[in-house]
């Protein structure tokens, strides 16, 4: 769940982000989907090491 949760996180941050920049739709939807996998690595990451650590 976590794992899910960093990838919608990302992936509005890049939607987010595009816009800001004055990107069209499918630069909305690129930047969208790869942060949305930069968010889901980072919170596997996250997650392993917690599982780890407690």
């Amino acid at each position: 769940m976590v794992i899910l949760a960093g990838i919608l996180l990302g992936a509005v941050w890049g939607g987010f982000y595009a816009r800001r920049k004055g990107g069209s739709g499918p630069d909305m939807a690129q930047y969208a989907g790869v942060w949305g996998i930069i968010g889901g690595l980072l919170f596997t990451f996250i997650a392993v090491g917690l599982d780890r650590f407690i």
